[in-house]
């Protein structure tokens, strides 16, 4: 092949292809810029400032995702690739992607159930079975938790949607428990007079529904009783924690006994025959 014959191959395919690269790189430029513009006006608009920021986030990345894949395949078919090529392509590309992310596909499916019920929302104060703490970020993959000791936890979020969670934030109030044990023999009406003084006069604890105390239990060096107060649900563990040192100094004061795990150990002396053997009379504990 000469040079002549070379360089009229080359235009040929310049004139034949040139064309069509101009205009899918134009459709990319153009396509990429107003995939911008949108979602900077969604951002901006009435609607998003009503959602959920995460929701918003995750949705924006979504809509971002199918249209940036639509402007390529549309880039693509414009160079005179066939459809059907690029279909069974992407179909080849997302079973093996598919197969090698099952993990992540099942977190990704959970983060979309996490938005579409939303058992919480960012700033909620939740706990699972191994942690507890603030949720500060609810993505498409994780959810990240600030712990009350500050520390970073990243749950997945197809664990999460698969085991229990409990919110403390789903309502505007939350009843506290508290389980007291005192002696055997302490004056159970003292005890609830005790308890509820305590109750009342915590500035936290609100005063309808009014605190209640129960005896719930004969327990082997105690009797168990039961303190429900009702409070905000931003004070809960205040209320929990200063209510269980109020409680400790008010019996005090008042005289009642909280006792501590004991056991009386009896034993029995044992004798001697006059043969010489020993004779045991019983020993007990």
């Amino acid at each position: 092949m000469n040079f002549d014959t070379l360089l009229e191959t080359l235009t040929g395919y310049c004139i034949t292809y040139g064309g069509r690269l101009l205009v899918a790189v134009i459709v990319l430029v153009v396509g990429f810029w107003l995939c911008r513009m949108v979602s900077k006006r969604i951002r901006r608009g009435k609607v998003a400032s009503h959602m959920d920021r995460s929701v918003l986030s995750i949705l924006l990345r979504l809509i971002s995702l199918a249209f940036k894949t639509i402007l390529v395949v549309t880039a693509i078919g414009i160079m005179g690739v066939p459809m059907s090529s690029i279909i069974t392509v992407i179909a080849t590309v997302g079973a093996a992607i598919g197969l090698a992310l099952q993990g992540s596909l099942s977190n990704l499916a959970g983060g979309i159930m996490l938005l579409i019920f939303k058992p919480f929302r960012v700033d909620s104060f939740i706990s699972t079975q191994d942690y507890i703490g603030t949720v500060t970020e609810i993505g498409l993959f994780y959810t990240v938790l600030r712990t009350p000791d500050h520390k970073r936890v990243t749950l997945p979020n197809g664990t999460l949607m698969n085991s229990a969670v409990t919110n403390y934030n789903s309502y505007d109030t939350i009843r506290a428990d508290l389980t007291f044990g005192v002696a055997y023999g302490s004056d159970i009406d003292r005890v609830r007079s005790v308890l509820l003084d305590v109750a009342n006069g915590h500035p936290l604890v609100l005063e309808e529904p009014a605190a209640i105390v129960h005896m719930t239990n004969h327990d082997d060096s105690s009797l168990t009783f039961v303190l429900r107060v009702w409070c905000k649900s931003e004070d809960y563990w205040t209320v929990q924690w200063e209510l269980r040192e109020t409680a400790e100094r008010a019996f005090g004061k008042a005289g009642i006994e909280i006792p501590f795990p004991q056991v009386d150990v009896h034993i029995k002396e044992t004798g001697l025959t006059d043969h010489g053997a020993v004779t045991d009379h019983g020993a007990g504990m």
